[in-house]
Protein backbone atom coordinates (compact mmCIF):
# COMPACT_ATOMS: atom_id res chain seq x y z
CA UNK A 1 0.00 0.00 0.00
CA UNK A 2 1.25 3.49 -0.82
CA UNK A 3 0.40 6.37 0.79
CA UNK A 4 1.16 10.17 -1.06
CA UNK A 5 0.68 13.63 1.02
CA UNK A 6 1.05 16.75 -0.82
CA UNK A 7 2.06 20.18 0.06
CA UNK A 8 3.10 23.46 -1.06
CA UNK A 9 0.01 24.63 -2.74
CA UNK A 10 -1.71 28.42 -1.88
CA UNK A 11 -2.43 31.33 -3.48
CA UNK A 12 -0.29 32.67 -6.52
CA UNK A 13 0.05 35.84 -8.64
CA UNK A 14 0.02 35.43 -12.43
CA UNK A 15 3.33 34.98 -13.59
CA UNK A 16 4.41 33.81 -10.23
CA UNK A 17 5.99 30.46 -8.76
CA UNK A 18 4.73 27.75 -6.59
CA UNK A 19 6.94 24.36 -5.36
CA UNK A 20 4.37 21.63 -5.01
CA UNK A 21 5.80 18.36 -2.72
CA UNK A 22 4.31 14.63 -2.45
CA UNK A 23 5.71 12.56 0.52
CA UNK A 24 5.79 8.63 -0.58
CA UNK A 25 5.33 6.14 2.14
CA UNK A 26 4.61 2.52 2.18
CA UNK A 27 6.23 1.55 -1.37
CA UNK A 28 9.35 1.49 -3.24
CA UNK A 29 9.23 4.85 -4.65
CA UNK A 30 12.35 4.87 -6.54
CA UNK A 31 11.09 2.16 -8.82
CA UNK A 32 8.02 4.03 -9.29
CA UNK A 33 6.98 5.84 -12.04
CA UNK A 34 5.32 9.30 -10.32
CA UNK A 35 2.84 11.53 -11.42
CA UNK A 36 0.82 14.95 -11.20
CA UNK A 37 -2.67 15.51 -12.56
CA UNK A 38 -4.74 18.57 -12.02
CA UNK A 39 -8.71 18.92 -11.76
CA UNK A 40 -10.14 22.34 -11.94
CA UNK A 41 -13.62 23.74 -11.45
CA UNK A 42 -15.74 22.22 -14.40
CA UNK A 43 -12.88 20.43 -16.13
CA UNK A 44 -11.98 16.64 -16.35
CA UNK A 45 -8.59 15.51 -14.82
CA UNK A 46 -5.68 16.67 -17.11
CA UNK A 47 -2.94 14.99 -16.66
CA UNK A 48 0.50 17.66 -15.86
CA UNK A 49 3.80 15.83 -15.85
CA UNK A 50 5.11 12.45 -15.15
CA UNK A 51 9.17 10.92 -14.18
CA UNK A 52 9.90 8.00 -14.63
CA UNK A 53 12.58 5.40 -12.69
CA UNK A 54 15.27 6.46 -14.75
CA UNK A 55 14.65 9.89 -13.96
CA UNK A 56 12.82 11.01 -17.59
CA UNK A 57 10.33 13.51 -17.69
CA UNK A 58 7.03 14.45 -19.84
CA UNK A 59 5.07 16.91 -19.87
CA UNK A 60 2.02 18.08 -21.17
CA UNK A 61 2.26 20.77 -23.77
CA UNK A 62 -0.18 23.50 -21.20
CA UNK A 63 2.91 23.03 -19.04
CA UNK A 64 5.82 22.34 -21.18
CA UNK A 65 8.66 25.13 -20.30
CA UNK A 66 6.90 26.48 -17.36
CA UNK A 67 6.87 23.55 -14.91
CA UNK A 68 9.62 21.12 -13.67
CA UNK A 69 8.81 17.78 -12.45
CA UNK A 70 11.86 15.83 -10.29
CA UNK A 71 12.49 13.40 -7.51
CA UNK A 72 14.21 12.92 -5.18
CA UNK A 73 14.31 9.20 -4.24
CA UNK A 74 16.51 9.71 -0.84
CA UNK A 75 13.56 11.29 0.42
CA UNK A 76 10.89 9.20 -0.91
CA UNK A 77 9.28 13.00 -2.31
CA UNK A 78 8.11 14.36 -5.76
CA UNK A 79 8.05 17.66 -7.00
CA UNK A 80 6.82 19.95 -9.09
CA UNK A 81 7.95 23.26 -9.53
CA UNK A 82 5.58 25.72 -11.37
CA UNK A 83 6.87 28.92 -13.43
CA UNK A 84 5.15 31.57 -15.16
CA UNK A 85 1.98 30.56 -13.66
CA UNK A 86 -1.29 31.52 -15.19
CA UNK A 87 -4.88 31.52 -14.03
CA UNK A 88 -5.89 28.40 -16.06
CA UNK A 89 -3.67 26.84 -13.70
CA UNK A 90 -5.84 27.30 -11.07
CA UNK A 91 -6.73 23.54 -9.85
CA UNK A 92 -6.34 20.97 -7.42
CA UNK A 93 -3.11 19.32 -7.92
CA UNK A 94 -2.65 15.66 -7.32
CA UNK A 95 0.14 13.02 -7.04
CA UNK A 96 -0.09 9.62 -8.10
CA UNK A 97 1.67 6.26 -8.96
CA UNK A 98 1.65 6.68 -12.82
CA UNK A 99 1.69 3.56 -15.28
CA UNK A 100 4.43 5.61 -17.51
CA UNK A 101 1.61 5.93 -20.17
CA UNK A 102 1.03 10.14 -21.48
CA UNK A 103 -1.58 9.57 -23.94
CA UNK A 104 -4.21 7.20 -21.54
CA UNK A 105 -2.60 7.56 -18.50
CA UNK A 106 -3.39 5.58 -15.55
CA UNK A 107 -2.36 5.68 -11.77
CA UNK A 108 -3.23 2.92 -9.02
CA UNK A 109 -2.18 5.52 -5.73
CA UNK A 110 -3.42 9.05 -4.94
CA UNK A 111 -3.00 11.46 -3.10
CA UNK A 112 -5.89 13.50 -1.25
CA UNK A 113 -4.58 17.05 -3.54
CA UNK A 114 -3.50 20.85 -2.98
CA UNK A 115 -5.19 23.40 -4.05
CA UNK A 116 -3.35 26.14 -6.35
CA UNK A 117 -5.26 29.40 -7.31
CA UNK A 118 -3.61 31.58 -9.57
CA UNK A 119 -5.27 34.99 -9.29
CA UNK A 120 -4.60 38.81 -8.52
Amino acid sequence: QVQLVESGGGLAQPGGSLRLSCAASGGTFSTYAMSWARLAPGKGLEWVAGIYSDGSEAYADSVKGRFTISRDNAKNTLYLQMNSLKPEDTALYRCAKWDGVVVTPGYDYWGPGTQVTVSS
